[in-house]
């Protein structure tokens, strides 16, 4: 048995060696590197960020709410938009070549979305299934509930990559008869939208920065490999310059909270929905992207810094999805048991045992990437094109599977913690089953 679970992670570091060897010459490899650092930032700023308790039953909380003066760290470690601005360049350059081949926007739609529902899926039947064993074994339902509403917390940003990729064709589109007055026109209802937040207005309009705030960070990064935004000192340095000036004059002299992350107390959150602040912080990053951008290439055109940053790439959803997942496996092993121990929090001890923390927290990510980062792996692109006489249908069919999806997830996210969400669970697995379907029959 030993055996066969030391053969996988072996033959997949041969098959990350070959990949990395076989990398066209044309590959702009500082995308796999921004998105990488995007991760496992966003990997590193949580499991730093959660405050684990233990006395006789389960508490937590975040760090920011015992120490505000961490909520400025949330400015570097708060690089998701990143995320959206590599993914709006890789969207649009992938949806381009395979329209160049024939394909057509739904069956592209099908290929893209089909690595994030098929992790995702893998996750979501795991927890199920661990937290009905735990419930026949008789664990309390808030407490089950609580642990696979942490689990589960990354999922909020397959909704938002799901909307931003099935918009890719309309909003690349945009881009070609609008360019840059596109994002722009979308931090105008993002700022539109914060207004009647301040202003206690009706909440629809309020929420609807959920959706226009990533779709302006995806689409700079659409903007980016049209050429609008070249990779450039005159136009990385006054994006980065102006950005980090518009942040710090929207959080230190206007309305908006320091921290870039959910924080107690704040009446406004710059990430529930994401406001100007965060499409300031969005626009540093992007022009410290763009500055970076020739030397980082330099530098990945070595094999060993490539190799490591393919192999990331290779399992970067499993590494996102299931981080938090680590947070719950080693808070079971470690606080009942009394191997950690519980300092006060914030004291100069717990923040030295924040070192085996993260130690813990690294080892069990490994054992749940080595288990599950082959069913990400297995992912391929769709592998033909639409019918011309099947083309609406199936694009309808093809929204109405993202919709069940991200509805399902959105209505889990509302549901936890204080219930399993089962008929959102079935609603997410007909979506993805729907999108699966579709894939594989391109043709019908």
């Amino acid at each position: 048995m030993c055996e066969v679970l030391l053969r996988r992670p072996r033959a997949a570091v041969r098959a990350i060696r070959l990949t990395a060897e076989r990398t066209p010459p044309h590959r702009d490899r500082h995308l796999d590197l921004l998105r990488a650092v995007a991760i496992a930032a966003v990997v590193l700023g949580h499991w730093l960020a959660v405050v684990v308790t233990y006395h006789g039953g389960f508490g937590g909380d975040t760090v920011l709410a015992v120490l505000p003066w961490a909520r400025p760290l949330t400015w570097a470690f708060q690089v998701m938009p990143v995320f959206f601005l590599v993914g709006g360049f890789v969207n649009a350059a992938s949806l381009d070549s395979y329209r160049r081949r024939g394909g057509t926007a739904t069956g592209w739609f099908l290929g893209r979305t089909d690595r994030l529902i098929r992790p995702t899926t893998a996750l979501l039947l795991t927890l199920s299934a661990a937290a009905l064993l735990a419930l026949l074994l008789g664990a309390g339902e808030g407490t089950v509930a609580t642990a696979v509403w942490l689990a589960v917390m990354p999922l909020w940003f397959l909704v938002a990559y799901l909307a931003v990729v099935l918009l890719t064709p309309v909003m690349l589109a945009l881009h070609r008869r609008a360019g840059l007055a596109v994002p722009v026109v979308l931090a105008a209802l993002v700022g539109l939208g914060d207004v009647v937040r301040i202003r206690s207005g009706p909440p629809l309009l309020g929420q609807a920065g959920f959706l226009f705030a990533w779709l302006a960070i995806h689409q700079l990064g659409i903007a980016w490999r049209e050429g609008a935004l070249p990779a450039r000192r005159t136009v990385a340095l006054p994006m980065a310059a102006g950005g980090l000036a518009a942040l710090v004059l929207l959080t230190v002299a206007g309305p908006y909270p320091i921290s870039m992350v959910a924080a107690p107390g704040e009446r406004l959150q710059n990430t529930s929905p994401p406001t100007l602040a965060l499409l300031a912080l969005a626009t540093a990053q992007a022009g410290i992207a763009l500055l970076l951008h020739d030397p980082a290439d330099r530098w990945l055109r070595r094999a060993r810094p490539w190799t490591v940053v393919v192999g990331v790439n290779s399992v970067i959803m499993t590494v996102f999805l299931w981080h938090l997942t680590a947070v719950v496996i080693a808070a079971v092993a470690l606080y009942p048991t009394g191997l950690l121990p519980q300092p006060p929090v914030g004291s100069a001890p717990w923040l030295l045992l924040r070192l085996p923390w993260l130690a813990c927290l690294l080892v069990a990510l490994a054992v749940l990437v080595a288990v599950f980062g082959r069913i990400e792996r297995r992912a391929g692109p769709v592998p033909g094109a639409d019918g011309p006489a099947s083309g609406v249908p199936r694009a309808v069919a093809a929204v109405a599977g993202a919709a069940l999806a991200a509805g399902g997830l959105l209505g889990a996210a509302v549901t936890l913690p204080a219930r399993l969400p089962v008929p959102m669970l079935l609603a997410y697995l007909a979506g993805a089953g729907l999108l699966r379907f579709l894939r594989r029959r391109p043709g019908s």
